[in-house]
């Protein structure tokens, strides 16, 4: 972000908000957002966040979630500059462990009972059908741009990937449908003095709940779905739905979680490839994460 823009963001965020910083200190910062805590004159702090499209719409998101009862950290003032969003949030200060599983399990829980938001994206079974041509458009794109030239296998393992999306993607509404975190992982779930809050709702949607539980543990290492059934296990004791552990598409729950979450974040890395960050120096990087993405698919979703 450009340091003029930022600065004059935190500004008028500053004016809204009726305070005057003091120092600045940098905690996350990345090409697409960022997140500062703010010290102020009187000497109260406060977390600046900001962050460009898509994610230009957490304040939204956070607010809604508050009201429904969500644990979030409160939206003390928010504002938008020519497509950046910055906000001043509750600092909660620094955690006193990192979250465990059966925290994670918990909180999905909560989250997973809150009331359905008309206000948020839907990601129904049409909508999980059809990511796998939206990923091949994307490729299209890429390919017209003359990147992602040798990628002939992507494009095989996407098509075989839509031609089962049918089958695979049935029961997409069972239960826990509603709304999804979308980057639900021990990171984002900040344990302190006060309680557990939930963080970073930038692409927060409505949806399959086992999106949420089947990111949890990442996707560095290989899917692993012995240990998601044990997480999903623990889900339904925490309190949520037994449909969890019910089988759709005609796969195990957490086949078709682990599966299905992976072709919403193939599909995710190639928008971000030709349409959000759009920087041909990333290519190998986006292009062996969705390789390896896609052979994971292929297995999980047995296609």
């Amino acid at each position: 972000m450009d340091a003029t823009l930022n600065a004059e963001l935190l500004d008028n965020l500053l004016t809204l908000a009726n305070q005057t910083c003091a120092s600045r200190e940098e905690v996350r910062v990345w090409s697409m957002s960022g997140v500062e805590r703010l010290t102020f004159t009187d000497g109260s702090t406060a977390i600046f966040k900001y962050a460009g499209r898509p994610f230009d719409r957490e304040d939204h998101a956070l607010r809604l979630a508050k009201t429904l009862g969500v644990p979030v950290p409160s939206v003390h003032a928010s504002a938008v500059l020519d497509g950046w969003l910055g906000m001043l949030l509750e600092d909660l200060g620094a955690p006193i462990r990192e979250a465990d599983d059966l925290d994670g399990a918990a909180a999905a829980v909560v989250l997973h009972r809150t009331r359905t938001a008309a206000a948020l994206p839907v990601l129904d079974q049409e909508g999980l059908r059809g990511l796998p041509a939206r990923a091949l458009e994307h490729l299209g794109h890429l390919r017209k741009a003359d990147r992602w030239e040798d990628t002939n296998d992507i494009e095989d393992a996407l098509d075989r990937i839509a031609q089962a999306a049918k089958t695979r993607s049935a029961d997409t509404t069972i239960g826990p449908f509603g709304w999804v975190h979308s980057e639900f992982h021990p990171t984002s779930l900040h344990i302190g003095r006060r309680g557990w809050r939930l963080l970073d709702f930038a692409r927060a949607f409505t949806g399959p709940g086992l999106l949420d539980l089947a990111s949890w543990h990442g996707t560095l290492d290989n899917p692993d779905p012995v240990r998601l059934r044990v997480f999903l296990e623990t889900y339904v004791t925490e309190g949520g739905t037994t449909d969890a552990l019910a089988e759709r598409g005609g796969l195990p729950a957490e086949k078709w979680a682990l599966g299905w979450h992976r072709v919403w974040a193939v599909e995710w890395f190639m928008e971000q490839s030709i349409r959000w960050i759009n920087d041909p120096a990333t290519d190998l990087a986006y292009i062996k994460a969705v390789r390896r993405h896609l052979t994971d698919v292929l297995h999980l979703l047995e296609v």
